[in-house]
């Protein structure tokens, strides 16, 4: 049986492994900056790191994943808005 802190410590290295890739994919052309995948890479990344670093009381960590998360939401909602025409 795995224990809390343990699954904490993975859910980290899992959300850090997803922010990479999704860094390495745009940077490397992998992956289009303004896609789904890549918001959807830094909404699961950003929170799963949000939790590993409320778990170790690092609030300024949390404090930039949350951010990083909700930027990453607010993009991805507004690339599946339609827009209007003027």
């Amino acid at each position: 049986m795995i224990g809390l802190s343990k699954l904490i410590e993975i859910v980290g290295w899992v959300g850090a492994i997803v922010v990479i890739a999704a860094f390495g994919g745009v940077s490397y052309g992998w992956v289009d900056g303004r896609s789904r995948l890549y918001q959807a890479l830094n909404i699961v990344g950003g929170l799963l790191l949000a939790v590993n670093t409320a778990w170790h009381r690092a609030w300024p960590s949390v404090a930039v994943n949350i951010i990083w998360t909700a930027i990453a939401v607010g993009a991805l909602m507004a690339r599946l808005t339609p827009r209007r025409a003027l």
